[in-house]
């Protein structure tokens, strides 16, 4: 797992926390990252800000009377009141220091949110611009997907939700935003009559595109995805977003790549490229941190 540290700080020297607020988030392994540098996703480049909000929203229950964290990855006041609270009544009861340490009981209570578990409190944290509705509506598919093609150790469902998560943009998009028009008559993919490009352009949570794919996962699955409206099945019906993210994943043997933490080549089979890596790797350092122990 990535250990966190959240800690007030001016520069790198550690302040207490009543007279500053946090200025700076430390990753184990990785450079201090200001919270003025956050990605366009609404976290920090390398998401913990945030996810500790997030973690703290999950824990509200165990917290009466306390009100729900904007989850903007800057850490106010509001932000470090509700780590101290929790610190006192959860974590460390009757202790508040303000701040998270490196396998702490602090952060170990927050990942207990999850409990390195795939459903709606891990989704909700991994895919930040997901809605709840969103989370919820996909979180039961992706378990079913899971396990239907072998998904089923924590490092490949690390791999498996940071590269959907990028190519669905958090769970928002099953459909490409482009009308496809590109793909027309891209035999590579199998696009060999008239329409082809827009009839099977990217859908899915992992967007497979081209007539091959449709036909091949239809056939796998005993089902018709190329005639009339129903192309837009793999769109339109969070099961067979899911499920058709997951075929493509086990027929492209990236269930192995996944084994070897092989991320360039997991992300050239699906892209074709190296586009959004960046983004796929700090999805990824976040997976691992919430679901490996």
């Amino acid at each position: 797992m990535r250990r966190v540290r959240s800690c007030v700080a001016e520069g790198h020297k550690e302040i207490s926390p009543r007279r500053s607020l946090s200025r700076l988030l430390f990753v184990d392994g990785l450079e201090a990252v200001r919270q003025d540098e956050r990605s366009p996703d609404g976290g920090d480049r390398c998401g913990f800000p945030r996810t500790i909000q997030a973690l703290l929203n999950l824990t509200l229950p165990l917290l009466p009377g306390v009100p729900f964290l904007m989850e903007d990855g800057v850490m106010g006041p509001h932000s470090l009141a509700v780590i101290q609270q929790f610190q006192s009544l959860v974590a460390t009861p009757g202790a508040a220091s303000g701040v998270i340490e490196p396998s702490s009981a602090t952060l170990a209570a927050l990942r207990a949110a999850v409990n390195g578990q795939t459903g709606f409190n891990l989704l909700h944290v991994l895919m930040p611009l997901s809605s709840q509705e969103q989370a919820s509506t996909f979180a039961a598919p992706l378990v079913t997907c899971m396990n239907t093609n072998q998904i089923n150790t924590t490092l490949r469902q690390a791999h498996f939700l940071a590269q959907l998560g990028h190519e669905s943009g958090s769970l928002r998009f099953t459909s490409e935003l482009v009308n496809g028009a590109a793909y027309e008559g891209r035999i590579d993919l199998g696009n060999t009559q008239p329409g082809d490009g827009p009839r099977f352009k990217g859908r899915g949570l992992i967007q497979i595109t081209g007539r091959t794919n449709y036909t091949n996962y239809g056939n796998d699955r005993g089902q018709d995805y190329i005639t009339g409206l129903n192309p837009n099945l793999l769109a339109t019906d969070p099961d067979i977003a899911a499920d058709c993210s997951g075929w493509f994943w086990a027929t492209r043997h990236l269930n192995e790549l996944a084994d070897k933490d092989d991320l360039l080549t997991i992300t050239k089979r699906i892209n074709g490229g190296t586009n959004g890596l960046d983004d796929r790797a700090r999805r990824l350092k976040l997976a691992k941190c919430l679901l490996i122990a």
